[in-house]
């Protein structure tokens, strides 16, 4: 049957939003009311009467709630076949009424889970009886309405439905089942038990923007949100102005937000991103300057590029960043005056995110690739001064250890091949996505070359500075090239068998080298 008449309804929600609107619309059609616990009370609190589960199941709630809807009265009335004679035989035999409508939302299991509630909590959090309910009427959705999203209870109000909004119900039912399901699966596996890799893994996604498209104009595109606990990332910011993100825009801002948090607790600091690159990277006494020093690296990829910063916005950045063209910003939080000049900027995207996510959080990465997924840990891996070993004959001074590190943390978020210098906290040529390391070190010395020349410099920063490699050299060329660009330190993590002869090249140049013993592949 295509429309139906609503007659009985049973209504169980843990979150109480739209319910009492939703049951006097359904009691002013006639439609009589079921209920349970807390929901009883709050429909009872609003003045309509209602019909406690226990009278219809002839059962009292027993063992503290556990068990008060897992009855054949409830699921007969869910589960029958109406027009099916057997099953409507068994439905007068043994006084089981129909059932029309279910609305139901489950314990709040995520939640309890992210307040850190304790482990008996946490499992009595656990739903049994409402998702049994829910697959339940919407088996049966020819005949049962499904309500498990209070958006949806506006649809119901006249207590009649047709086959096509049952039907989208029932989809929805089963979805907010199954992502149920995998939140409790994944507690079970990772926090409960410690597994890093479950035998089974699940991923509870829910769609947030329909994309205008993905990466080229022909591709289609959605962003999809964890449903679970999940860091302060791209897809919880809050979006103050500017146009719809893009696929690019979203993949851009995540690469921005991943390194920029990596300064969230250093100096004020400005990552620029082009292409998932970092382009610029600086850190300074103010963010203004901070900027500055970032869009110096590379004025011309800067050019439409994504920025995210490590403070709250303040005019003297804001008026830098909205000098030239900026697809997106992302930062922590923006003052009024910055707001203010953004406002002028009516396409560019403003992303604040209340926070920096902790850039050694752990967690998973998936990718995609044909017939299955490849998963491993985030790459959270960072060093301090004791993993550090100088294996030249000359130290390090102490500036330019600190470009050392500064250089290695910018690498990290570089395409591989990746070479990066930096100088005075800033850097000053970045070589990414090579086929070989030589190649990556020519580059980024070029870049700096050419920054120098727009700039007016009287020589390229590569002067001076210290420069990382994500990856061990396999060859001395690499080195060789950092050289001839004027580095005097190196940072890289060692491993290759042709290190003595590395070394030896860095010792014959005069530089100072420091091995890592940690890779940070980015491909």
């Amino acid at each position: 049957m295509d429309q139906i008449k609503i007659s009985r309804a049973l209504l169980s929600v843990s979150d109480k939003t739209g319910i009492v609107e939703l049951a006097t619309a359904l009691a002013a059609q006639g439609v009589e009311l079921v209920s349970t616990g807390g929901t009883a009370t709050a429909l009872r609190d609003a003045g309509l009467a209602v019909r406690d589960i226990s009278d219809l199941t002839g059962f009292p709630e027993m063992m503290d709630g556990r068990v008060k809807t897992l009855h054949p009265k409830v699921h007969g009335g869910l589960l029958a076949v109406r027009g099916n004679a057997e099953h409507e035989a068994s439905m007068a035999e043994h006084e089981i009424g129909a059932i029309d409508l279910v609305v139901v939302n489950l314990y709040p299991f995520a939640q309890t889970v992210a307040r850190g509630a304790d482990r008996e909590t946490i499992i009595e959090n656990i739903d049994i009886g409402g998702p049994s309910m829910v697959r339940s009427a919407a088996k049966n959705h020819e005949s049962v309405v499904i309500l498990t999203d209070p958006a949806d209870y506006p649809l119901v109000h006249g207590a009649t439905t047709t086959l096509e909004q049952r039907r989208k119900f029932a989809a929805k039912a089963y979805a907010a089942t199954a992502a149920y399901d995998s939140m409790i699966s994944s507690w079970f596996a990772f926090a409960d038990q410690g597994e890093a890799f479950p035998e089974m893994l699940n991923l509870s996604l829910k769609r947030g923007a329909a994309l205008r498209y993905g990466e080229n104009p022909h591709q289609s595109a959605a962003f999809y949100a964890a449903t679970g606990p999940a860091a302060q990332g791209i897809g919880q910011a809050r979006q103050v102005q500017g146009k719809e993100l893009s696929y690019n825009n979203y993949n851009d801002a995540d690469a921005a937000l991943e390194l920029i948090s990596e300064f969230r607790d250093g100096p004020p600091s400005v990552v620029i991103v082009k292409h998932a690159n970092p382009c610029g990277v600086a850190s300074a006494d103010t963010l203004a300057e901070a900027y500055a020093a970032a869009f110096a690296c590379d004025t011309v990829s800067a050019f439409g590029g994504i920025i995210a910063v490590n403070r709250p916005l303040d005019r003297a950045t804001a008026e830098q960043i909205t000098s030239i063209f900026t697809e997106v910003v992302v930062a922590p939080g923006a003052d009024e005056e910055a707001l203010a000049l953004f406002a002028a900027k009516k396409n560019l995207r403003l992303l604040l995110t209340d926070g920096l996510p902790d850039p050694k959080r752990p967690g998973l990465m998936a990718k995609s690739i044909t017939g299955g997924w490849l998963v491993q840990s985030r790459d959270n891996g960072g060093i301090d001064a004791g993993d550090l070993k100088v294996v030249t004959k000359r130290q390090p001074t102490e500036q330019e250890l600190a470009d050392c590190l500064f250089a290695w943390t910018v690498a990290k978020h570089v395409k591989s091949n990746a070479i990066v210098y930096a100088k005075g906290g800033s850097t000053a040529g970045v070589g990414a996505g090579q086929m070989n390391r030589l190649e990556s070190a020519r580059i980024a010395a070029w870049k700096a070359k050419d920054a120098a020349e727009k700039a007016g410099w009287d020589e390229t920063r590569t002067i001076g500075s210290a420069v990382a490699s994500d990856a061990f050299f396999p060859f001395a060329d690499g080195l060789l090239a950092a050289v001839e660009a004027g580095a005097t330190a190196v940072i890289q993590p060692g491993g290759s068998i042709r290190d003595d002869e590395v070394i030896a090249a860095a010792d014959e140049a005069g530089l100072a080298m420091i091995f890592t013993g940690m890779r940070h592949f980015r491909h």
